[in-house]
């Protein structure tokens, strides 16, 4: 009997080892957002055991659904994957030449003793801070000034892809920041309204697309309630070349739910609905709800090329957190443009 209990419990064991999905310990993983919490297990109904930061690395032990099992300094905890980028081991073996020196990006960026998240934090370093580049080692970079030596992890320092502002020259985009005034849209988990975070990142985007040279005009320049009749009227008298709206989404009763979707309404919008949701999900790694037709009025009865974006879960606390940060906020704005560059480009 104890023999035949023996075999189960083995068999057990190597069934769970099997049907659980694992992570290489050598993946990486990058937070992207500020007080995104770390949990003792896989679950928001685990305790906080600590929180970490924009751009801090951790070394990824495994996988369960959504949580990301990650090794702390002295000690292991989970983090819900919406507020990770992961790089894997197989996208760390390519050989680059070095640059002769680097700029850190992003303030509060980790340098560690050594090239791992394995070795401890030496120092953060700020914005603007200028290093030597001594050698490149898997992907960290060894650097130096005057004052420090140690490792930087390479996808924290290596620049994106900008668009080309003569993609956007002379193209008019009307940017619609959903809700305003007496109508505050969704309300988040910690009592957030939609308008506002969304008023926030039309505001990110408008200055973005400025810069890129678009003619730029929105619907609501400021917390005040506009008719979605009066938001429609104002884009097909401006002939827009593309509309946009903005938004974010809210299920209390299923505060676990996350991800970024994309509506058009005629069929030839599609494609502008295609390519700014597959840049979005590039540029923020959320989870794809993918693009679908929506029969909302600010795209009914516009005349003009329109999408309207649902840009993430204010009713999921963590992803709350993570869409009202600065970083998340540019992440958003970045894949947005570079979707809006890929339609312009295709036509």
């Amino acid at each position: 009997m104890y023999l035949r209990k023996l075999r189960i419990t083995v068999c057990s064991i190597m069934i769970w080892l099997f049907l659980t999905p694992m992570v290489s310990y050598a993946d990486t993983a990058i937070i992207k957002g500020d007080n995104v919490n770390i949990r003792n297990g896989p679950g928001t109904n685990y305790q906080t055991i600590g929180q970490a930061g924009t751009n801090d690395t951790f070394s990824i032990i495994q996988r369960q659904g959504e949580w990301i099992h990650v090794q702390l300094e002295n000690d292991t905890g989970w983090i819900i994957e919406t507020y990770l980028s992961i790089i894997e081991d197989n996208e760390q073996s390519t050989v680059d030449t070095p640059p002769e020196s680097i700029t850190i990006p992003n303030d509060h960026t980790q340098i560690r003793n050594g090239p791992s998240t394995e070795y401890k934090i030496a120092y953060f370093a700020e914005k603007g801070s200028s290093f030597q580049v001594i050698s490149v080692e898997g992907q960290w970079y060894e650097i130096q000034n005057k004052n420090i030596h140690g490792y930087v992890y390479k996808p924290l320092i290596d620049k994106v892809e900008v668009p080309s502002s003569s993609t956007f020259k002379n193209k008019t985009i009307v940017i619609d920041a959903g809700h305003g005034g007496r109508d505050v849209g969704a309300i988040g988990s910690s009592n957030i309204f939609e308008k506002d975070i969304a008023f926030l990142t039309a505001q990110e985007l408008a200055q973005e697309l400025t810069m890129l040279g678009s003619d730029v005009r929105i619907t609501r320049p400021r917390d005040m309630f506009v008719s979605l009749g009066s938001r429609v009227s104002f884009s097909n008298m401006v002939k827009t070349d593309v509309f946009i709206s903005i938004h974010y989404n809210s299920v209390p009763e299923l505060p676990e739910v996350t991800g970024i979707e994309s509506y058009y309404y005629q069929e030839a919008n599609n494609q502008l609905a295609a390519s700014i949701q597959s840049e979005l999900i590039k540029a923020t790694d959320s989870k794809d709800r993918g693009t679908t037709h929506g029969d909302f009025l600010v795209l009914r009865q516009n005349l003009q090329a329109s999408v309207l974006v649902e840009l993430g879960f204010i009713s999921n606390p963590e992803q709350e957190s993570s869409l009202r940060t600065t970083i998340y906020q540019k992440e958003l704005v970045s894949g947005i443009v570079n979707g809006l560059a890929k339609y312009f480009a295709s036509k």
